[in-house]
C-alpha cells in the first residue's frame, strides 16, 4: 500500500514540470508592446509643419521708419512740450519786452534780431535738457531695451534721435527768434532807426543754430552718461563755467592767457557775436566762422564717440 503512495508523491514532482510554465514566459514574450514604440517612431516621423509666413508684405527696416518711431517718441512726451514752450516763453516774452523798452535810435548799433538774444541766454538751457532727455529718458523707463530689440541697428537709432531733435530745436529757436525780430522791425523801423540788411537775419539763423548743436552736444552727452541728472549737470558746466574759470584765471599773471582764451570762447560770448551785440571783451574776440567752428567740432567729437560707445555698450 506504501508503495502506491511513494509513487503518488512521485507524480507529485509532475508541479516541478509546472516550473515550465515559468519557462514559457509567455508575459516575458509578451513584450510584445515594446514593438509598440514603432508607432511612437511613426510619429517622430511625422511631417512637421512649415513655418508661418505672413500674407502681409513686410519691407526691409530703414531710417524713415526710425524717423517716425523717434518723431513719434518725442511729441507723445510731456518734457518735450514743457522745454519747448519754456523756451518760446522766454525768448519771446523776453524778446518783446526789451522791444517795447527800447526806442528806434537804439537800433541804429544793433540788430533787430539781438533783443532775441537776452531771452535765448536762458532759453538755450531748455534745448539742452530736451537734447539730454531725448536719450536718458529711454535708459531711465528701460524703453531703450525695446527700442534696440525692435531696432538692432543702433547707429540707425541714434541717427534718427540727432535729426528729429536737431529740427525740432532749430524750428523752434528760429522761430521764436523770428517773432521778436518782426515786432522789433515793425515796431521800430522808423527814420531814426538806421538801415538794415538782410544779413541780422542771418545772424539770428547763425544764433539758432548754435543754440541748436549745444543741444546736440547735450543728446550725445546724455547718449554716453545714459544719466538725465548727470548729463544735465555735464551740459551747465560747459555754458556756465567757462566765463567764471577764465575771469579766475585772468586774475593770476601765469593764467592769464588761458584765461584769456577761454573768455574769448565761451557760449554768451559767441551768442551775443552772433547776434552782433559787442560782448565788450576787447577786439580779439573771434568772428562768427570761429565760434561756428568751435562748436561744430566740440559737438562733432562727442557725436562721433556717442556712436562708439552706444553701439559696444550693453544696454
Amino acid at each position: 500500500m506504501t508503495g502506491p503512495t511513494t509513487t503518488g508523491s512521485a507524480t507529485t514532482t509532475g508541479s516541478a514540470t509546472t516550473t515550465g510554465s515559468a519557462t514559457a514566459a509567455g508575459p516575458a514574450t509578451a513584450a510584445g508592446p515594446a514593438t509598440t514604440t514603432g508607432s511612437a517612431a511613426t510619429t517622430g516621423s511625422a511631417r512637421r509643419p512649415e513655418s508661418y509666413s505672413s500674407p502681409l508684405p513686410t519691407p526691409r527696416p530703414h531710417l524713415g521708419h526710425a524717423l517716425a518711431s523717434e518723431w513719434t517718441k518725442l511729441t507723445s512726451v510731456r518734457s518735450t512740450v514743457w522745454t519747448l514752450s519754456s523756451l518760446v516763453v522766454l525768448v519771446v516774452g523776453v524778446g518783446l519786452l526789451f522791444v517795447a523798452q527800447t526806442d528806434d535810435p537804439d537800433y541804429v548799433r544793433i540788430p533787430f534780431t539781438t533783443p532775441a538774444l537776452f531771452g535765448l541766454l536762458v532759453g538755450q538751457l531748455s534745448v539742452m535738457v530736451l537734447g539730454v532727455l531725448t536719450m536718458t529718458s529711454e535708459y531711465g523707463t528701460g524703453l531703450i531695451r525695446t527700442t534696440f530689440t525692435a531696432a538692432p541697428e543702433r547707429h540707425r537709432v541714434l541717427t534718427a534721435k540727432y535729426i528729429v531733435f536737431s529740427i525740432a530745436a532749430f524750428l523752434t529757436t528760429a522761430g521764436s527768434v523770428a517773432v521778436v525780430g518782426l515786432s522789433a522791425a515793425i515796431l521800430h523801423n522808423g527814420p531814426g532807426a538806421g538801415g538794415h540788411s538782410g544779413s541780422e537775419w542771418t545772424n539770428g539763423l547763425l544764433g539758432s543754430l548754435y543754440v541748436t548743436l549745444l543741444g546736440v552736444l547735450a543728446l550725445a552727452i546724455g547718449a554716453l552718461v545714459r544719466h538725465s541728472a548727470g548729463a544735465i549737470a555735464v551740459m551747465l558746466g560747459v555754458v556756465t563755467l567757462p566765463p567764471v574759470i577764465g575771469a579766475m584765471l585772468s586774475a593770476w599773471e601765469f593764467g592769464a592767457p588761458v584765461g584769456a582764451a577761454v573768455l574769448r570762447h565761451n557760449a554768451p560770448v559767441a551768442l551775443m557775436e552772433l547776434f552782433g551785440l559787442p560782448s565788450g571783451i576787447g577786439a580779439d574776440v573771434p568772428g562768427k566762422a570761429s565760434h561756428m567752428v568751435l562748436i561744430l567740432l566740440v559737438t562733432g567729437a562727442a557725436v562721433v564717440a556717442s556712436y562708439v560707445v552706444v553701439g559696444r555698450r550693453d544696454v
